[in-house]
């Protein structure tokens, strides 16, 4: 009879969920909330092109032209 040792498994790591503060962020640091302000997009005008920056329902970030 041959016996196997259980399989290790892998603990996923989830992103932190606390909020950054403020003295913590990078110069030119925005909040998407801050950008977006309740919006599922936003248009913005980069060197008169116009780009929309989007909100997924998975919580990602889409910048089209």
């Amino acid at each position: 009879m041959h016996t196997s040792a259980p399989l290790a498994t892998a603990t996923p790591v989830k992103p932190s969920t606390v909020a950054t503060p403020e003295s913590h962020k990078p110069a030119g640091t925005l909040e998407s909330s801050e950008l977006l302000q309740g919006a599922k997009a936003i248009s913005i005008l980069h060197n008169g092109a116009i780009y929309r920056l989007q909100a997924t329902k998975l919580g990602k970030l889409i910048l089209t032209k």
